[in-house]
């Protein structure tokens, strides 16, 4: 124990151990979408339950976020990282050995949870126990883990598929998480035990309360309203989060710990941040997933064969990735308005060329291309938006971008949805109507991306406070 407290190695750690947080968190998001036809056949699930089995994780992942921020002021990031963590990889090894749907549901909604306390604590560390001068590559190797995360789940999902090592199949794509975890919780104690500041003060039971619930009837019926055919019960659940969340809004005005202090929306640069990074998201995730949709639906692929599929775009994101910090410090969102344009493009051009077999080398093209470019935004998005941010809005932020991030995926992946859905003479022309919603919402990102400039925090506070290494 004494040698894991050695401040020398507790610094070469940090990153490593809270970064493999982030990936867990975001593999688990996409590692299901190419393991889902096999789920219902071994499971016996129904339509509604396999869409459960994707949306479950979402749910409570979302829902936690600006709570679990709040809770780590409270009771320590260090502390929080730890105990979600623990739950994340305890609800991975019980999903994995789900006897039926109903006890994968619960299991992924467990997962979800824990990485909704997780997240926030990592930005918030790393703005806390990680020098000034490390802060930028820290928050770049951030971007560029959720980039790496978010692209291994199909492809890692399809490869186990495909081998099904031990028999296990998709329950080997979900405990390919555990040994990170457990990896993870031995190593916790060179993390440094840091605060904000804050952490006398009580959590919000009302704003809590009414964050959690608002947000759980805002994600669910959009997760699973387009393939119940939008019943009623999806109309109240989107009427009742709008109340709920105005409460929400309201209440943070009128208490003295607020989960979100009023001010951190009030900074121009904290909206166009926030906003950027909902609406890229809000076609970054339905982009993959569709692509995978129609391969093995209408193509009759393989999940080998469309895991494999996106690895042009997943070597592109490495290489995006790599050279995101200097193209950000160089051009500033820019950069990222840059990216959103060229994935837009690259929208259009898949839809046109996959189809054609001597388009192919087009395809495999764009697809690197708009790799690149999502590796070069994820991967400095958030370094772009928090240096422009008041020392003291970094807690509030911590929570609200992950937020942003997830509500946008969820938006996108019903809105991608809806449009691959709408009558069509063939499943090209959906592909198509789909990746033009992509296009536009990509634009449109682009925009607040442009609106990012210029825009700083109009008052620099005095830098938080943190405690020493415990």
């Amino acid at each position: 124990m004494t040698v894991l407290r050695s401040p020398a190695l507790a610094s070469k750690l940090l990153l490593p151990i809270i970064l493999s947080g982030t990936f867990v968190q975001l593999f688990s998001v996409t590692v299901m979408q190419v393991g889902v036809v096999d789920i219902r056949r071994d499971l016996g699930a129904g339509a509604g339950e396999s869409q459960l089995v994707l949306a479950g994780y979402t749910l409570t992942y979302a829902c936690s976020l600006i709570v679990s921020a709040r809770l780590g002021d409270r009771y320590g990031y260090r502390r929080m990282f730890i105990t979600g963590m623990a739950l994340f990889t305890a609800a991975s090894i019980g999903a994995a050995a789900a006897p039926d749907a109903w006890v994968l549901i619960v299991g992924r909604l467990l997962q979800g949870f824990g990485s909704g306390l997780m997240a926030p604590q990592i930005l918030s560390i790393i703005q806390s126990a990680v020098p000034p001068h490390r802060r930028p590559a820290a928050l770049g190797a951030f971007g560029a883990t959720m980039a790496a995360a978010s692209l291994a789940g199909p492809v890692l999902g399809g490869v186990l598929l495909q081998l099904n090592p031990l028999g296990l199949g998709w329950r080997a794509a979900i405990l390919l998480t555990v040994p990170i975890g457990i990896a993870a919780l031995a190593l916790s104690p060179t993390i440094p035990s840091v605060h904000s500041g804050r952490e006398r003060r009580r959590v919000d039971p009302v704003g809590a309360s009414l964050s959690l619930l608002g947000f759980a009837l805002l994600v669910f019926p959009l997760t699973m309203g387009r393939d119940a055919g939008w019943p009623l019960w999806t109309w109240v659940s989107l009427g009742l989060a709008v109340v709920l969340l105005a409460g929400f809004a309201i209440s943070q005005r009128r208490v003295a710990d607020p989960l979100v202090h009023p001010s951190t929306l009030a900074e121009p640069a904290t909206r166009w941040g926030l906003g950027i990074v909902l609406v890229f998201n809000a076609a970054v995730p339905s982009f993959t997933l569709l692509l995978s949709m129609h391969l093995q639906g209408a193509r009759g692929w393989s999940p080998l064969e469309t895991g494999l599929s996106v690895t042009p775009y997943a070597l592109g994101a490495l290489a995006g990735s790599g050279v995101a910090n200097s193209l950000g410090r160089r051009f500033g969102p820019w950069a990222l308005a840059a990216s959103s344009l060229t994935l837009g493009l690259v929208s259009l051009v898949v839809p046109v060329t996959i189809g054609d077999h001597h388009l192919l080398w087009v395809y495999w093209l764009a697809l690197c291309a708009g790799g690149v470019a999502f590796g070069v935004f994820t991967a400095s998005a958030f370094t772009q938006i928090i240096e422009r941010l008041r020392p003291e809005a970094a807690t509030s932020v911590s929570g609200l971008l992950p937020t942003a991030q997830q509500l946008g995926g969820t938006l996108g992946v019903t809105f991608a949805g809806i449009a691959y859905a709408a009558p069509a003479g063939n499943a090209e022309t959906a592909l198509w109507h789909a990746m033009t919603y992509e296009a536009a919402t990509f634009a449109v990102a682009a925009l607040f991306a442009a609106g990012l400039m210029n825009r700083r925090a109009t008052r620099v506070a005095p830098a938080r406070p943190c405690a020493g290494m415990s």
